[in-house]
Parts: structure tokens; sequence; C-alpha cells
């Protein structure tokens, strides 16, 4: 059983020499069940002594030539463990906010066969609630909850950077977004079936050295995760998407006809109404239009099911070749 259990740590980092020696040289390397360890470093075009630092303290370094975004430097991380034998991936910040000594926990239920992706949870447990700017968590609420609209989960956090995914659910995982990664992962493999559960862990609220690469400007974070939460749920749920404002425009467009007819049931004449006829009829119209785009986009939703596992199993099959 051990033998085939390979965790590979992928650490996405930007300039984060004050830290990247500290959180590879406290990563735990002797795990009960894992055979062997190795971690990954994406340095994501960093201008500073990141690289050098962390092939110093014993990781494989990876580097973009530019800044692509911390979800391009996960997708980056997942292909080159997938690619050096992963059976677990993590992955954790490089900014020291998550305890490295925290993996077997993360890992636990994985390795238990309980689930196929374990997330790090900041809420689920109030004693473990990290001291952080109140609008940080307004806007962590307000994420979870829209994550949970659109997957039907009920999870308490799903912002965070310290994840553990079995070998088969990063093999399913399909990400797009290149700013972030967090909850785009969450949507796309809920919509696949992978099981998933949070483990309530101590974290550091903010960060020791510098500012967030990501969440430096929450406007900033909060438009571009809204960019990627809109496509997602435009992809996964497009009958939904389309067909609900399909059915309001319509029925505003039906409503409003209804009342111009009996208006000139009752008084023989569509004034003072009369603009009436062309906005019901251009509202009925659009209504038409966008549940046809809904029974359009819900056929190419079947396709892109069809499409995404023949994806996973040329992965695997790839992948597995030198295993």
């Amino acid at each position: 059983m051990a033998s085939q259990n390979k965790l590979v740590i992928v650490i996405p980092a930007l300039n984060e020499e004050p830290t990247i020696a500290h959180v590879i040289t406290s990563i735990p390397r002797q795990i009960s069940e894992i055979s062997a360890c190795e971690v990954i470093v994406v340095d994501d075009g960093s201008i500073d002594q990141t690289s050098t630092l962390a092939r110093a303290g014993g990781a494989h370094v990876v580097r973009h030539a530019q800044p692509m975004g911390v979800g391009a430097a996960i997708q980056t991380g997942f292909r080159e463990a997938l690619a050096r034998g992963a059976d677990i991936i993590v992955n954790i910040d490089a900014d020291g906010q998550f305890n490295a000594a925290d993996i077997p926990k993360l890992i636990a239920p994985i390795l238990q066969g309980k689930t196929e992706l374990v997330t790090c949870s900041r809420f689920a447990d109030p004693r473990l609630t990290p001291e952080m700017p109140a609008i940080k968590k307004w806007g962590n609420r307000w994420m979870t909850l829209i994550i949970n609209v659109i997957t039907g989960k009920r999870f308490t956090d799903v912002s965070c950077g310290f994840r553990a995914y079995s070998r088969d659910a990063a093999l399913r995982l399909i990400l797009f977004g290149r700013f972030t990664y967090t909850q785009e992962t969450f949507i796309d493999l809920a919509f696949k079936g992978i099981s998933m559960t949070e483990v309530p862990l101590k974290v550091r609220g903010v960060r020791q050295h510098g500012r967030s690469r990501v969440a430096d400007n929450l406007w900033r974070y909060g438009l571009k995760s809204a960019s990627i939460i809109f496509r997602s749920a435009r992809d996964f749920r497009p009958l939904i998407f389309f067909g609900i404002p399909g059915l309001a425009v319509t029925a505003a467009g039906l409503l409003s006809g209804g009342f111009l007819v009996w208006h000139w049931l009752l008084t023989g004449q569509t004034s003072p109404y009369r603009s009436l006829v062309q906005i019901s009829g251009i509202f009925i119209i659009v209504g038409v239009l966008l549940g046809f785009m809904a029974m359009l986009a819900d056929m190419q939703h079947r396709n892109r099911i069809l499409i995404e596992e023949v994806v996973y199993l040329t992965r695997k099959k790839f992948y597995d070749r030198g295993r």
C-alpha cells in the first residue's frame, strides 16, 4: 500500500524570497503510508532569489519566463507532479500562511479512501478563525455562498490555497482561469462527481512578509474571480444560466402584451400604452432566443462532458506510461 503512495507538494511562488526556504524545509518528509515525498516550486516569473533558494532547499523548480498568474502556476505544477508519478498532490502557498506540518492531517482522508479532494477550511471551526480584515471575511463569505449555490455543496471556505488531491481528481481537473484557481476547482470537480471534504486547520490570517499576489487589491480580486465563476456557471449550468433569464423576459413580454390586450378590450384603444406593442414583442422575441440559446448551450455542455472524459482517459494513459 505504502509503495503506491507518492506525495508531491506543489508550491506556486512569485517573489517569495523571505519565506520560500522555510516553507520547503518545514514540509514533513516522513509521513505514515507515504513512500516518497517530492517538492515542486513553480516560480511564476520571480525577479528575486526565489528559484535559487528553492533549489537549495531541495525542491524541483519549474520557472515561468514571466508572471502568468497563480492559476497558471498551479496548472504547470500539477502537470509536472503527474509526470513525476504523484499519487497525491498537495498545493500550498509560498508565503508561510499555512503550516506545512498539517499536511498529514490534510491528506489523511484521501489515504483512508474517504474522499478525493481535501481543502483546508479557515472558518469551519470558529475557534480556528484567523485574524483578518473584516472586508476579506465578508468577501470570503459571499464567494462561498455563490459557489455553494452553483455546486449544491455546503463549503465554508472556497478561497483557501491549501489543498490535497488524489491522482484521479488531479487527472480530471481542467482549469481555464490563470489569475486564480480556488473557486473554479470546486465548480469543475463538483460537476464531475468528485467527492470533496474540508478539514479545519489553523492558518495565519495575514502575510508576515509583503502583500498578497492575488488578493492585494480586493476589487481586482473580486472582479477577476467573478469572471471565472461567471464563465464556469455558464458552462456547467447552461439551462439555468440562459433559461431562467429567457423565461423571465418572455413572461415580462407576455404580461405587458396581455395588459395591452386587456386595456384594448375595455377601451377599444391602445393609447396611452401603445409603446407596449413594441416592448412586449421585443421581450417575447428575446426570451424565445434565450430559450434556444439555453438548449444549444445544454447540447454543448453534453459534448463537453464527452470531450473531458476523453481528455481524462488520454491524460491517464499518458501519465501512467512511466509508472
